[in-house]
Parts: C-alpha cells; structure tokens; sequence
C-alpha cells in the first residue's frame, strides 16, 4: 500500500513538478481542460528542488509549466481549508500572467494562462459537480465570446468525489480516483479501471519510492502540520468555535516556530497575518 498521501503539497509537488514525471502532469492537466487546451509538452517554470525547502520557501509548493502551445498554468494542490482561496487562486492566476512580460515586452504577448487548484475540501457552494471551471463571459449574452480569453479557473474538489472503481469512465476520474485511495492501491492490487491508464500506474510506483531520508522527515513535517490543524479545530468546534481556534493557531504557530519555519511561511500556512504571527511570537519570549 502507499505509505505516502499525494494529497500533501510537499509530496504532490515532487510527484507532479519533477522533471522525470512531466508526463504525469501532461496527463493530469489534459484530464482536466478542454479537447482544444491539450498539452503535449510542458517546461516547468519551478521544478521540485530541495534546496527550496531548506530555505523554508514555502510558497513554491505550487507548479508552474509553459505548454508547447504557449499556454501557461499554475497547479496546486490545497489540502487544508482556507475560506480566502477564491481570493488566492485569483492572486496566483494574475501573478503567473504578470510574471510572462519582460521589460520591453507588450501586452499582446501575454498567453492564456488557466490554474488549476485541487482541493481536499469542498468549497463551491450549492454544487455537487467535482469539477468546476470559470471563465469571463458577457453578462448580457450569457456567452464566452472569447474576448478575454486569457483566463481560466479550475476547481477540482475531491471530496466530492464519490465514484467508485466500475463507475470509472474519464481520466479525471482516474486521476481522482488515484489521489483519494492511494493508501489502498499498490501494483500487485490495482484495480482494472486503473491499471489501464499507464500514467496512474507510474504514479502508483513512484510514489513510495520518491523520497530520501531528508524528504521523509520533510514531508512527515507536513503531515503532522495539516493533522494537527485539522485535529485542533476539530475539537475547538466540539466545544468553542472562537475558542479552539484562538488556541489552535497558537498552537500552531509556535509548533512551526519551534521547527525553524519562517514567519511568512507561516502565514502561509495558517492564514494568520505576519504582523499577528510576530506579535504572537514576542509576546511568547517575554513571558
């Protein structure tokens, strides 16, 4: 069985962002967008690195990849519940658009740029659909009239995902399939629906074998961070809202502190503001 959750950031990035698994990515992106935004091939703009983690950057947890057709995108898997994202996934949208135009460039060089967040938690209202897409259209037509055709906004929420393995029909819901059972797969036991998609089994074999002593101890590190926050909530929720999560962000906070992480990965993480983080961590030394 899979020891490790794909689910988690740090091992999502290494599984999806590595140079030797740039066709899993191809293949994830594909699943995901239209017949006419398929990818062939990608150059990845920020591949896994550990030297990245070392240095407490948090932030590059996401992926970003040039298609062979000029198309841009973020991808990212978000695993802990943030009730800001939709504000995030905007801020991440428009920071990879502005990130294409060099000094001297003009506008009319900007490629379509399409995101794709995956979520561990449900998060469009009032919908059952696992996948949804957003677009800009004309309000009055109802239409995409394709005059801002620059923007895409994917959401792939996996928890509602309820399929099991017959009901099976597209690549997404291979890829689905794959990220919220991975602890139940291996390849002497791959189910039909599976084991047909050569990419899912790569990932399957990849998955525990892809890391070293020193990304073990990082990703466990990541594990226990999103346990815990969801465990403290949880039992914040149980008896006081505002209560448990006061004390779960402090918690929190300075568990992550203790470890050597940085402030603003830390807010990263938490949602909490740098200036409450430092605040926070201040009031702690002078007790």
């Amino acid at each position: 069985m899979c020891k490790v959750n794909p689910r988690v950031d740090f091992a999502f990035k290494k599984l999806f962002g590595s140079e030797e698994n740039k066709d899993l990515l191809i293949s994830l992106i594909n699943a995901i967008v239209s017949e006419e935004e398929q990818v062939v091939e990608v150059e990845l703009k920020n591949p896994y690195n550990l030297a990245d983690y070392r240095a407490d950057k948090i932030s590059i947890l996401d992926i970003k990849a040039k298609a062979e057709n000029g198309r841009w995108f973020n991808v990212e898997m978000q695993i802990r519940e943030d009730n800001n994202f939709d504000k995030r996934a905007i801020y991440y949208w428009a920071k990879l658009v502005t990130e294409q135009l060099g000094e001297g460039m003009m506008y009319k060089e900007l490629k379509k740029t399409i995101s794709i967040s995956i979520l561990d938690y449900d998060f469009v209202p009032d919908s059952e659909e696992v996948h949804s897409c957003y677009k800009i259209i004309n309000t009055a037509t109802g239409k995409d009239d394709r005059l801002h055709d620059v923007f895409e906004l994917h959401y792939i929420e996996l928890k509602k995902f309820k399929k099991t393995y017959n009901q099976i029909q597209t690549a997404l819901d291979r890829w689905s399939s794959f990220l919220t059972t991975a602890h139940q797969l291996d390849r002497e036991h791959t189910p039909k629906e599976l084991a047909s998609d050569k990419n899912i089994v790569k990932a399957i074999a990849a998955i525990d074998r892809m890391f070293n002593e020193e990304e073990r101890q990082v990703y466990e590190v990541r594990l226990k961070e999103y346990t815990d926050v969801a465990s403290i909530i949880a039992s914040g929720a149980e008896k006081n809202i505002a209560k448990g999560i006061e004390k779960a962000s402090k918690a929190i906070v300075l568990n992550m502190a203790g470890k050597g992480i940085a402030i603003d990965a830390i807010a990263e993480l938490t949602g909490l503001s740098v200036s409450d983080i430092a605040a926070l961590l201040q009031s702690t030394t002078e007790q």
